[in-house]
């Protein structure tokens, strides 16, 4: 009896102490300040890649908006937000990743494997904590294979995939600090 009246009386005193503390934290693992960090703001980005679909840089621009709505309780401003994202697409690009052999010694071997690679450059300013403004690029890939199916039949899904795991690295590098 006496154990569990000490282990209550901590945990009472341990939730009061985590009252006072300005930063909040959440289950997305972020760490903002929502007495100073209210609000934010995205730039449409854009494609300086020379690649990709028409409306990929629409798409990501709308993703990572989406993402930090979803993921904390900032409120999404036309500009200057309390923390601010702009920036491109500078890298869309296939490479062969495997060759396989054709099996005829006149025709050349084939790509087994390509790789869909997509950078994104990012300027983040946090207007509350300038040190942790950044500008940084952003690069992930997605590999598919070219004997089953071509590059448009899969380009908007590995795109959107990519995009997922950039705005995450996004999302952990600027609100995250991990």
């Amino acid at each position: 009896m006496k154990l569990s009246r000490r282990f209550f009386s901590f945990i009472i005193v341990a939730l009061l102490g985590l009252q006072g503390c300005a930063v909040k934290y959440s289950f997305t693992g972020t760490n903002i300040n929502y007495e100073f960090v209210k609000t934010f703001s995205v730039e449409n980005f854009f494609n300086d890649s020379g690649g990709g679909p028409a409306n990929m840089e629409q798409r990501f621009t709308e993703a990572i908006k989406e993402y930090y709505q979803r993921n904390t309780q900032l409120e999404l401003v036309r500009n200057n937000g309390d923390l601010q994202f702009s920036g491109a697409i500078s890298r869309y690009s296939l490479t062969p990743q495997a060759a396989v052999s054709s099996g005829d010694p006149n025709l050349p071997d084939r790509a087994g494997q390509m790789r869909l690679t997509i950078t994104v450059n990012v300027e983040y300013i946090n207007l509350s904590n300038e040190e942790e403004s950044k500008n940084q690029p952003f690069t992930f890939f997605k590999d598919y294979d070219p004997r089953n199916v071509t590059l448009l039949d899969v380009e908007n899904q590995l795109v959107e995939e990519i995009f997922e795991v950039i705005i995450q690295d996004i999302f952990t590098a600027t609100v995250a600090n991990w």
